[in-house]
């Protein structure tokens, strides 16, 4: 008769925790739950490198070189008139442009301060002064700003063909 007595006690406590754990809610924190708007081809977060990383990369490269990436980094500046390009911060005091493959897609030009996700080509690229003056346009800066641009320039470039923003 113990033993039956036995049984039924350890069933019944088995019975019951697994009940509990059944209806255990786990809620996630907060910061861990995030969402994002996609723009272009549709990209996954997975693998994205940080900011930090990724100028190591760029240091490495020599013009005409191109790596496929995905990096994540926090918006600096965005195309006022259309939203067609955008700088993102290396966190070494160094900037990266990137422009969209094929005009495909656009970002919102209220981007700056929030971090994003691109994927695509990171190369190593001379830009010469129209350019640079045109893009200096586009961000809103003054003639006299643009006036003072008078050498073509050395830049971290990325073509991306996805690109994650991440909503706050």
């Amino acid at each position: 008769m113990k033993n039956y007595i036995l049984a039924l006690a350890i069933l019944l406590s088995f019975v019951a925790c697994r009940e509990k754990q059944e209806n255990e809610v786990v809620e996630t924190p907060k910061e861990m739950a995030v969402n994002y708007k996609s723009f272009g081809k549709e990209i996954i977060a997975d693998d994205a490198i940080v900011s930090k990383s990724m100028v190591k990369h760029y240091e490495g490269m020599k013009m005409g070189d191109s790596i496929d990436s995905k990096m994540i980094a926090k918006v600096e500046e965005v195309c006022q008139a259309k939203g067609c390009w955008m700088k993102l911060n290396l966190d070494n005091g160094e900037q990266v442009m990137v422009k969209f493959k094929d005009y495909g897609f656009f970002m919102p030009k209220n981007i700056a301060g929030q971090e994003v996700i691109v994927n695509g080509k990171a190369f190593v690229n001379e830009v010469p002064v129209d350019e640079l003056r045109h893009y200096a346009e586009d961000a809103g800066k003054s003639a006299d700003e643009i006036a003072l641009i008078t050498e073509s320039k050395k830049t971290y470039s990325f073509e991306a063909d996805g690109v994650l923003l991440i909503e706050e």
